[in-house]
């Protein structure tokens, strides 16, 4: 044995032999409390012995019979693993047909010539020796019956013996025999159950429990369906297994009645009792096999029956009751539970003890949990009798009572929900009869570790970047620690993954990258995860395996099989063709289908040698083309279809060009494609002319009439046929330029700026082409008031359609015109009318061109202008107003005077000094007044005045008077600085209300005062007590004439029918009024400019 220690070491390394300590050891403790004892142990050599020595014959089997080779290994201890090989150790092939059984055997259901061979060796190995034995090697040769005919006739001539050639066989089992067999295993173990059988063709095997199911997840089947194999036993699987072997000649069963048996096996082991004197107590000891174990007491190792006795002590069968102990009374007690399959052996200690209270738990042990969280505080304690625990917190704290605590038979006290306030220091106190005492220890409470902002789904385009964030609040005395992890594992070992402090972020995203991302928050006292899926999304992959079938004429169908949608569900799928006739390389649309459709009826066209391809479509876009499909050529056909957009339309006076769009080599349906033209007169000739062309879009008809019309049509054929009958259409041959001028040309002069033109219409047959309308040419021959010429500018409108009248917008007033008009066809133009002559009447003149005022004196102004640009009339007179404005830019009275046509300058005399005065200037003629042009002068400054202002500005009471003004206002800031420092308001407000600005007080609308002044030029004088500006216009002259009847060209803007779509109104500067108020205040320039 060990040295202090209950261990036995048996060695037999220095030349001992294990069959020397071979037997059944038993430990046994003892001390002056009593004495346990171990199970027994059963110590046995393991053995290896070699095959005994056998003569094997040869075996000779006819083909197709039943074979069995016996192993028949040595008993071994513990029992050898059994296998068949060859002289070249390969293990030798097994099927459904050669097996090898659980004894060890193998087992041919049926011989094949294959089979023969000299070198069948059974090896049986010994794990616990290490060694392994070999077995004679066995011979089979097999007969065909070929082969044995013709043995049989070499030797036995002149015979009608001969072999019976191979018949197939129904099953008989090689094993077990007979109908019925029994097995006996135990609970826990493995069932092992196996049935082979013989047969031609090889049986199949099938098992099935009578009465029941087989167990599912404990059920497995072995060795090609002939061993059963069920794992872990119960009495449940007592009953009938029954093995059915067939092929096509019928059927063999056997039935296999299984008996699970039992060890003894716990159901109550018995417990350590400690017990004060004079308690009671009880030892159970409870256990169930098969059969029922018989249950035996001993006392310290001795049978109880012989062991001392105890007036305490009564035993009744599985149970030993104990009343009213004494300290003797202790002693260890010993539970046999035994059947033929086992037994088994139990220690309990009876242990009476007299004990003062002791507390296990460290004094002043640290707690620290996560608010609303369980805390269990330990309070392990030991005595006897049992003692009692109490908990307090705090120094002075009362006992804890309530639903809020919860108190364990170990002593433990559990708070279900720590709060921040449960924290503290907690007291134990443990009592019995024979003492107390007690024990501290600290609980903390932490905040609870969250993760605020969690990451959340992300749906990213493949090579994009994404980020997931992970913002965390954590009690302050914690260290937290973030990990992320990707699908429950480490995230993958590569650059692109950059871990921050609060996110994850993956540069140049991948496929690979999908999956969930989990942020994991570990502190020393919890933990919290939260995750998010990330879903890489790309354009489809391309379809594949595009395949055609049902190939018709016109028709064929056309399947694919769809790539991966790059977890972006696909919508459509875009069928395109390529033209390997007509176009190669260029693929057309053809047409599309549902993204959950992969088939698709193709409608065909003749004479084209197909190919498809597929493209599917998801959310992020296209995918790659396809594989092109093979190619499928369909058949040649006539045209189904005829020229697009047959025009005739003649480019010279006496031919007819006729032009189409081709068809395509895709619509032309075979080969050879050509066109049939054909034209004739309409409503003159009877026949149709026709010619065949080549494959051109363009046949020229000469010697035709000039502008006549015709009938025209285009077919299509090939090597085919014709296309079916086009539709015809109306041309006309070429146009010539039109050979007369409109007549009867009329002119009404509507206003100043506007007239009205009529003319004939010219017969149509001297047109000689299509009427597209009439010209109108005019110009200026001079200006009435200017008996200058200039350079004539014609102007042209045009007037489409068959109108016989149109206006002529944006003539010049008191001006001599000329026009004519012109037909135009498709051609050209016609000849002009001979020239109209008409004159417009006056109009309003324009504004003067200049105004200067010069020479300003005290009272007077000199003022100097030039004549309107355009007078447009005769000049009958100039009108001059003006109104001074005084230092607040008010405007005062209005004076206006008239002057004479053929002055340019005029002294104003009788002005107020040193004034500012705003003047209005105008021209008029006979029908009113003209534009208006401004402007502002100043009288000069009295010299006397001047000079007082100077002297007053330089006299010694003017400053000290200055002087007396500022220390004034300076001890009134000195005032307000003093009441604002001790809380005082300064009145501000009133004062304001009481002193307002005169600048922006509201205008007045009843009182004479003058009104404000602007000097913006846009802002006119008002009447008096009127706030809108008077505003003279000429209006314009009133009109029979619709706007339609205006023409194109450069001064206006027409329709297709010739209608003048633009519109005229005459505008004229506001004129000034004899009010005195203005609509906005005045400027501060303007009040500096009020001093000069």
């Amino acid at each position: 044995m060990k040295p202090n220690s209950g261990t036995l070491v048996i060695n037999i390394m220095n030349g001992g032999k294990a069959e020397a300590y071979e037997g059944v050891y038993q430990c046994t403790a003892r001390n002056e409390r009593g004495a346990a004892i171990s199970n027994n142990i059963v110590i046995r050599p393991s053995r290896s012995p070699l095959w005994t020595k056998e003569r094997l014959e040869p075996n000779q089997v006819r083909e197709g019979d039943s074979l069995v080779l016996h192993c028949r290994p040595p008993v071994g201890l513990p029992p050898p693993i059994i296998f068949w090989m060859d002289n070249a150790f390969q293990r030798l092939p097994q099927s459904e047909r050669v097996s090898q059984g659980l004894n060890g055997d193998l087992y041919f259901s049926n011989v094949q010539p294959e089979d023969t061979r000299e070198d069948y060796i059974c090896y049986a190995r010994f794990n616990h020796t290490q060694t392994i034995q070999q077995k004679q090697p066995i011979s089979v040769k097999v007969f065909s019956m070929d082969s044995l005919n013709d043995t049989i006739a070499a030797n036995l001539s002149d015979t009608d013996i001969y072999a019976k050639p191979v018949t197939e066989r129904q099953p008989v089992l090689l094993t077990p025999t007979g109908s019925t067999s029994t097995k006996v295993e135990l609970r826990g173990s493995v069932l092992l159950l196996e049935c082979i059988a013989a047969g031609l063709p090889t049986p199949a095997i099938h098992w099935i429990k009578e009465g029941g199911e087989l167990p599912d997840n404990r059920t497995f089947f072995e060795n090609f369906k002939k061993t059963l194999k069920i794992i872990d036993v119960s009495e449940a699987d007592s009953g009938n297994y029954k093995c059915i072997a067939r092929n096509i000649l019928g059927s063999a069963h056997h039935v296999i009645s299984v008996t699970v048996k039992a060890a003894p096996y716990w159901i109550t082991a018995p417990r350590n009792l400690v017990l004060s004197p004079g308690e009671d107590g009880t030892l159970i000891c409870r256990a169930n096999g098969n059969p029922k174990p018989n249950i035996s007491w001993l006392a310290n190792g001795v049978p109880i029956a012989i062991a001392p006795e105890d007036p305490s002590r009564k035993v009744d069968g599985d149970t030993i009751i104990f009343s009213h102990v004494q300290e003797r009374s202790s002693a260890v007690y010993q539970c046999n539970a035994s059947n033929e399959y086992g037994y088994l052996l139990a220690n309990a200690f009876v242990n009476v003890l007299a004990e003062p209270p002791r507390i296990l738990t460290p004094a002043n042990k640290l707690y620290q949990v996560i608010a609303d969280s369980p805390a269990l505080l330990d309070c392990a304690y030991f005595g006897s009798p049992k003692p009692e625990i109490e908990w307090f917190k705090g120094v002075k704290g009362s006992i804890l009572r309530g639903n809020e605590y919860i108190f364990h038979d170990n002593g433990t006290l559990e708070i279900p929900v720590a709060q921040k306030d449960s924290a503290g220091t907690y007291t134990c106190v443990a009592r019995n009869e024979l003492g107390k005492i007690q024990n501290e220890v600290q609980l903390e409470v932490k905040d609870p570790t969250m993760i605020i902002k969690q990451p959340e789904y992300k749906v990213i385009q493949r090579y994009g970047q994404v980020s997931f964030e992970c913002i965390i609040k954590y009690d302050s005395t914690l260290l937290p620690t973030v990990i992320w992890l990707k699908d429950n594992d480490e995230l993958p070992d590569d650059e692109r993954f950059l871990v921050g402090k609060d996110n994850l972020t993956i540069m140049n995203v991948t496929d690979k990258d999908d999956g969930t991302y989990t942020c994991i928050v570990n502190t020393t006292l919890d933990s919290v995860s939260a995750s998010a899926v990330l879903t890489v999304v790309a354009r489809p992959n391309p379809p594949f395996d595009l395949e055609l079938t049902g190939q018709l004429e016109r028709s064929v169908e056309l399947s694919w099989v769809p790539g991966d949608d790059n977890n972006s569900p696909i919508t459509t799928f875009v069928i395109e063709y390529e033209d390997g006739l007509h176009e190669p390389g260029v693929w057309h649309y053809q047409t599309e289908v549902p993204g959950t459709q992969t088939t698709v009826q193709l409608k065909l066209s003749p004479y084209v040698n197909y190919s498809f391809r597929v493209i599917a479509v998801n959310e992020i876009g296209r995918s790659q083309p396809s594989e092109p499909s093979e190619q499928y050529l369909t058949k040649s056909a006539k045209p189904d279809e005829n020229p697009s957009n047959v025009q005739g339309i003649g480019s010279e006076p006496d031919n007819l060009v006729i032009t189409w769009e081709s068809l395509t080599g895709f619509q032309s349906n075979g080969p050879g494609l050509q066109y049939k033209v054909s034209w004739r007169q309409k409503d003159v000739d009877d026949e149709w002319t026709s010619v065949i062309v080549a494959n051109v879009s363009k046949y020229i008809v000469s010697g035709t009439p000039t502008f006549a019309p015709y009938e025209v049509k285009v077919q299509a054929l090939n090597d085919l046929g014709y296309a079916p009958e086009p539709s015809e259409v109306i041309g006309h041959s070429g146009e010539d330029l039109p050979m007369v001028a409109p007549g009867n040309v009329q002119v009404h002069v509507v206003n100043s700026t506007l007239a009205k033109v009529h003319w004939d219409p010219v017969p149509l047959k001297t047109v000689r082409g299509h009427l597209q309308g009439y010209k109108v040419y005019y110009w200026k021959v001079q200006s009435l008031s200017r008996r200058s010429r200039r350079h004539v500018e014609k102007k042209i409108l045009t007037f489409r359609g068959n109108k016989t009248f149109g206006m002529l917008p944006g003539l010049e007033p008191y001006s001599s015109y000329k026009l004519n008009v012109r037909v135009v066809n498709g051609k050209g133009e016609g000849p002009a009318s001979p020239d109209k002559v008409f004159k417009t009447p006056e109009g309003v003149p324009s504004s003067p061109s200049f105004l200067k005022i010069t020479n300003p004196t005290l009272d007077s102004l000199t003022l100097e202008w030039g004549s309107p640009t355009h007078p447009n009339g005769v000049l009958t007179s100039y009108i001059l107003k003006f109104q001074p404005i005084n230092n607040t830019h008010e405007l005062g009275p209005l004076v206006e005077i008239r002057i004479p046509a053929n002055e340019s300058t005029l002294i104003l005399k009788n002005l107020n000094y040193s004034t500012r005065y705003k003047f209005y200037f105008n021209a008029q003629t006979s029908v009113g007044s003209g534009s208006q042009i401004t402007e502002e002068a100043v009288t000069i400054m009295d010299e006397a005045m001047a000079s007082r202002q100077v002297d007053i500005a330089t006299q010694g009471w003017f400053i000290g008077l200055m002087c007396a003004v500022a220390l004034l206002i300076l001890i009134l800031l000195i005032v307000c600085f003093i009441r604002r420092n001790k809380g005082g308001k300064y009145p501000v407000k009133e004062k304001e209300d009481a002193h307002a600005d005169p600048e922006i007080q509201p205008m007045k609308e009843d009182d004479g005062t003058f009104g404000e002044y602007s000097d913006a030029e846009d802002h006119k004088p008002l009447k008096k007590g009127s706030r809108t500006p008077s505003d003279r216009t000429v209006k314009k002259e009133d009109s029979d004439d619709s706007l339609v009847d205006y023409g194109e060209g450069v001064n206006g803007q027409f329709n297709e029918d010739g209608s003048f779509i633009g519109q005229y109104s005459g505008k004229k500067e506001k004129e000034p009024a004899e009010g005195n108020e203005s609509s906005e205040a005045p400027s501060p320039v303007n009040a500096m400019n009020s001093f000069v």
